[in-house]
């Protein structure tokens, strides 16, 4: 009977009077999460409720408006519906932006592993929850709801024989793999904070990490692969852990056959994991207590350990990975990032598991045998959702068309871009030789900060306008709003502002770990009663939204305040440039100008034509003042593992300031730092000869 009540109640939900009545609304939502509440009495794996289904047939607009306008009704609904609780809330939320108090769900529990998990293991346990795509085309393993959560529980079991306790932090040190996604849904399952540090970082980084959040426990692997080479992760955590007193223990799994020196420290996970019972009790957690903590990267001042908690980070994942990308059941989506990174949480782990999808692992590299490796793996996959970044876009621009085209991509639904704002080119090349020009493609805007997507293209309706290069619409919550320098409210259209958020949303983070005052400094006071982004934005005649980069990348050029990303934007038209990198040196007349590193294509044939190309693009695109003082030709860019471009180097090697870079570890190749370093100093010879 109450299953049969829930389904008519539900269904009244998705006809044209949704949320006309709000009385009636929480009446029924409350009487629905009643049912629910009785169908988990036997259990907590009982079968999850359909995907909001109280948000079909409605118009984004009309739910947008909600959204913001009564965000309890909006936020409070769905979190009852799509989540499972094991105690529902009494307060949807309690937020002050002024004070950085932000509370959402208030007096729930839950478990989020149980909604990643166990909700789907219920109702099809041989789906296929991750498609590991490991380093090597062709040997890609599959992992079913089943064993994803029995692999979790051994897990689990062995972190708290060991004596990992509920709201301990544990370091995860490891590279993409099934193991990781277990031990981050282990420590979910127990209530312990886990802490992942990109696979990448040194030594140093990775210690200071630890001892931040002081971890007692590190979860690593022997060693990692990718594009065709292996290298040491465990030599990196035993480096890391001698100046670290807190850590009890370190967790080694085995990616490769290759064995590591063991200490005491030291415990062999397979082994232990063999031991274990494949069931663990799953800890109910309050809706604000800690999930995970994830670090900013740190090059510049101490790192800053951002903290998200339970319901409110897993409701917006969830929902932002439905409706940004257009998911629906049986879709395979692949998003290529590392778990190191909150986009690897969010759209790897988090949001695609909490929707039963089945969720691509990445291991290797776009260029790995060859240009064509991400499309040869939609085909091989099946893959209908493809995210990914610019950097690798452009890197793949740089590459005939042919490596896209022999392959089979008419799986693709959706085409995302992350990581920073995508130059007209990519999106062009990305839309129309990646996808046909058949698929939406998702400009997506967030940081580590949001949790989860604030601003897309979609979730605008299906056939809904896309513009090139454009973030456009904020999601469901988000409230934007355009600052100026002197702290007012700017209105209107055709306009840029720096970019805030004023209303909280629940995927948005808690706190600094052990500093609240840094994050209620860092995000809040610049422009009090707003989230401050960090970011400048252009607001178009239509009300979209574009980013137009960090505001700590603006030059002030003879009193012009200019965005770094607006210049590259406008390089990166050229079709003999697949990708460029501005920053700011200064300049004893102007104050400040443009130096830009270029990438030109192997079948460029003048560059002394192309840079004057350049510079005519700018002063048409922008203006005189905006064209670059320098240009110098490399052959590659600076960037991490994950994409993102060192422009700290890159701004030390204008300023011939190269006797402390810093730590280059996290660099995908650090001799391209050698490189650049070369050509500058050729550079500068040529310069002092003319």
């Amino acid at each position: 009977m109450a299953g049969r009540v829930s389904r008519r109640l539900l269904n009244y939900l998705t006809r044209g009077n949704i949320f006309r009545s709000k009385k009636y609304l929480r009446k029924s939502v409350l009487f629905i999460s009643q049912c629910h509440a009785r169908s988990l009495s036997s259990g907590i794996s009982a079968a999850q409720p359909d995907l909001s289904s109280h948000l079909v047939g409605k118009k984004y607009a009309d739910l947008y408006e909600l959204s913001v306008r009564d965000p309890e009704t909006f936020w409070g609904s769905i979190a009852k519906e799509r989540l499972t609780w094991t105690k529902h809330f009494d307060q949807v939320k309690d937020c002050d932006l002024s004070s950085g108090k932000i509370n959402w769900f208030l007096g729930g529990q839950l478990n989020v592993s149980v909604n990643c998990l166990d909700v789907h293991m219920a109702k099809d346990p041989d789906r296929v929850a991750l498609i590991w795509e490991k380093d090597e085309p062709g040997t890609e393993e599959r992992i079913t709801y089943r064993e994803l959560l029995k692999m979790t529980c051994r897990l689990a079991n062995t972190l708290k024989s060991h004596g990992v306790q509920r709201g301990e932090r544990v370091a995860i040190y490891m590279t993409v793999s099934p193991m990781a996604v277990a031990a981050m849904l282990a420590c979910a399952r127990i209530g312990a904070v886990h802490n992942v540090v990109f696979a990448g970082f040194s030594s140093e980084s990775l210690a200071s990490r630890i001892q931040d959040a002081q971890c007692k426990f590190v979860i690593t692997c022997n060693q990692g692969v990718r594009g065709g080479r292996t290298f040491d992760l465990k030599s990196t955590v035993d480096r890391a852990v001698k100046s670290c007193p807190s850590v009890q223990h370190v967790f080694v799994t085995m990616r490769t056959n290759n064995s590591v020196p063991m200490g005491k420290l030291d415990i062999p996970l397979d082994e232990a994991m063999e031991r274990e019972p494949s069931v663990c009790a799953p800890e109910p957690m309050g809706s604000e207590e800690m999930l995970f903590m994830l670090y900013t990267s740190g090059s510049t001042g101490k790192p800053k350990g951002i903290v998200h908690t339970q319901a409110g980070y897993l409701l917006y994942a969830s929902l932002t990975h439905q409706y940004v990308f257009d998911y629906a059941p049986g879709d395979v989506f692949g998003c290529v990032a590392d778990i190191g990174w909150i986009t690897g949480h969010s759209y790897v782990v988090y949001g695609p598991l909490s929707n039963g999808a089945t969720s691509v692992l990445f291991e290797s590299t776009p260029v790995y045998p060859d240009p064509g490796r991400y499309w040869e793996t939609v085909q091989r996959l099946r893959i209908n959702q493809f995210y990914g970044a610019p950097t690798a876009i452009r890197l793949l621009l740089k590459y005939d068309e042919s490596w896209v085209k022999k392959y089979d991509r008419s799986s693709l639904k959706t085409l995302g871009s992350v990581g920073e704002p995508i130059n007209h080119e990519a999106w062009e090349w990305f839309h129309n030789v990646v996808g046909d020009g058949r698929c939406p493609l998702v400009d997506t805007w967030w940081q580590t900060e949001t949790g989860g997507v604030c601003i897309a293209p979609l979730p605008a309706e299906p056939g809904a306008e896309i513009r090139p290069a454009m973030a456009m619409r904020p999601f469901f919550g988000i409230q934007p709003a355009l600052m100026g320098e002197k702290g007012q409210l700017i209105t209107g259209n055709d306009v840029n502002g720096t970019l805030c958020i004023s209303q909280p949303w629940p995927g948005m983070a808690r706190t600094i770990f052990g500093d609240h005052q840094r994050f209620v400094d860092a995000y809040f006071k610049p422009y009090p009663g707003h989230y401050f982004t960090g970011d400048g934005a252009y607001r178009n005649e239509d009300g979209y939204y574009q980013i137009t980069g960090r505001m700590d990348d603006v030059i002030n050029i003879s009193g012009h305040r200019l965005g770094t990303a607006e210049i590259e934007d406008a390089l990166d038209e050229h079709p003999d440039i697949p990708e460029t990198a501005v920053i700011g040196i200064p300049h004893e007349i102007k104050g400040e100008v443009a130096f830009a590193f270029v990438v030109l294509k192997e079948t460029t044939e003048s560059k002394q034509t192309v840079l004057e190309e350049l510079r005519c693009l700018v002063a048409t695109k922008i203006a005189k003042y905006a064209v670059p003082e320098h240009f110098l030709v490399v052959k590659r860019l600076p960037k991490t593992r994950s994409g993102k471009i060192m422009r700290r180097i890159l701004r030390k090697v204008a300023m011939e300031d190269t006797s402390n870079l810093g730590d280059v570890s996290t660099l995908d190749d650090p001799s391209v730092v050698s490189e650049i370093i070369q050509a500058h100093k050729h550079y500068k010879s040529c310069i002092s000869k003319k």
